[in-house]
């Protein structure tokens, strides 16, 4: 409950990780070299995707539009982060906050639904060959990531507007690294229960929706590729599908893992790591993932640092 005479709160303070100053220095330290080795991978997967004639095929559109993704889900939060440890100054507006909010849960979902499509996407490759070329042409790959992005937009437009309608009048310290939505409702002096409900049913939708498509997805191509009359088949099989298995796993288990009720403290540390796990290290393991366990993109990779090498002799 809260009084008439309440002041809307202007601006939140970070808290983040709260260590000594020769330790922010080496989190300032590790987030600039994760963040730059994350830039330059996801932009180096974007660029061979889009120009290399043989990564022009619809596992690649989807995976060069996976790391569009990523650069910006890092970007949402890594940036503020470095400025405010460098700073000193832990301040974020109101409107900044939401907005921060807004574009991580955006991102965020926009990925799960991206994944889920990916996996439909290896379904058809493996378990239905002969008709994988009309049932996932190029129009369709178009309107499946579109289609991800329009719901992803649509999916966290309702609880954000909520929560930007929710009255703070203090305590405005959240004691987290970015603005997620937890931490936000626990310092609104207003109501949440109609916000929470929206945000549970909406999240539940979407991580669960997403995660069985996915599943029944693996499960069809396992059945497949266990049918296979040879290894070598087998292998081949699940060479295609292994790289977005494993980016599957740590996107599902570290969402998943924020739903684990501890003690208070055991909660708050496991859901700033998981969500560091999420929006930080996710995307950092993606173009490896990506690049060590394929034969195409480390070819791509190789046969464009030959052409620069090759561009450069020729300018000596």
């Amino acid at each position: 409950m809260y009084s008439e005479n309440w002041t809307q709160v202007t601006e939140f303070v970070l808290i983040g990780f709260p260590i000594s100053w020769s330790l922010q220095i080496i989190l300032f330290l590790g987030l600039m070299v994760t963040y730059i080795v994350t830039i330059l991978g996801n932009v180096l997967i974007v660029v061979l995707s889009w120009t290399d004639h043989r990564l022009q095929t619809q596992m690649y559109f989807f995976l060069r539009n996976l790391s569009l993704l990523e650069l910006g889900w890092v970007s949402v939060v890594v940036p503020k982060m470095m400025v405010s440890i460098i700073t000193g100054d832990y301040s974020i507006s109101f409107a900044a906050c939401i907005l921060q909010s807004y574009l991580y849960f955006l991102l965020g979902t926009t990925d799960f639904f991206l994944l889920a499509v990916m996996s439909l996407d290896r379904y058809l490759a493996i378990c239905r060959p002969l008709h994988y070329e009309t049932l996932m042409n190029r129009p369709i790959c178009i309107r499946l990531v579109m289609a991800s992005w329009i719901a992803g937009f649509l999916w966290v437009l309702c609880p954000t507007i909520l929560m930007a309608s929710l009255p703070f009048c203090g305590p405005n310290v959240i004691d987290h690294f970015f603005c997620d939505s937890w931490p936000l409702m626990k310092l609104s002096c207003g109501d949440t229960q109609l916000l929470e409900f929206v945000a549970f049913i909406l999240s539940t939708a979407a991580l669960l929706g997403s995660l069985v498509l996915t599943s029944v997805s693996y499960v069809c191509i396992f059945a497949t590729v266990f049918r296979a009359p040879t290894a070598k088949e087998k292998r081949k099989a699940f060479s295609t599908c292994a790289s977005h298995l494993a980016v599957v796993v740590i996107a599902y288990g570290s969402s998943i893992f924020l739903y684990i009720r501890t003690s208070e403290t055991q909660s708050l540390l496991v859901k700033k790591g998981a969500s560091a796990l999420a929006c930080i290290i996710t995307p950092l393991l993606n173009p490896f993932i990506f690049s060590l366990r394929n034969d195409k993109v480390k070819q791509a990779l190789w046969d464009a640092l030959k052409w620069h090498r090759n561009i450069g002799a020729r300018r000596l």
